[in-house]
């Protein structure tokens, strides 16, 4: 590591401290004896969605947010499960590699929801899978 006072190239780790995927080091310069802190993290892999129309985008787990606090308007589910529903889709979706269709994220989103509320999952999977009448309504229920 090169002192960002003096510049030379030889510095002593001092102190080190862990915190949530990140690792702080205090050092120190072996020439100018000045001290510095260096922030280590890992860097995350850019999730592209492909789009129905074959376009892609970056993944925006706002987006996903608002699908899920929408199917959940008025239930009760509180912050707490819906992030952790949004954490759970964001850790498979980085398990499936750089790119994930957009089809991939409606069905993990509609598994989470599934398993936290049935109102909240009908809500998300009739908009979702583009319920055309009361029939598909009636079907999906049948199907829980």
């Amino acid at each position: 590591m090169i002192c960002p006072y003096c510049l030379h190239e030889e510095t002593k780790v001092v102190d080190k401290r862990d915190f949530e995927g990140v690792t702080k080091r205090r050092r120190e310069c072996l020439k100018c004896r000045r001290r510095f802190n260096t922030i280590e993290a890992v860097e995350s892999v850019r999730l592209r969605v492909i789009k129905k129309d074959g376009s892609g985008e970056d993944f925006d787990r706002e987006k996903v947010r608002k699908g899920i606090e929408r199917a959940c308007e008025k239930r009760p589910v509180g912050h707490e499960k819906i992030d952790k529903m949004i954490a759970n889709v964001e850790d498979r979706l980085r398990k499936m590699g750089k790119e994930v269709k957009t089809g991939v994220i409606g069905e993990l989103v509609s598994k989470e929801l599934k398993k936290v509320d049935k109102v909240a999952y009908i809500r998300f999977a009739s908009v979702y899978r583009e319920f055309k009448d009361i029939g598909d309504f009636k079907k999906e229920i049948k199907e829980l």
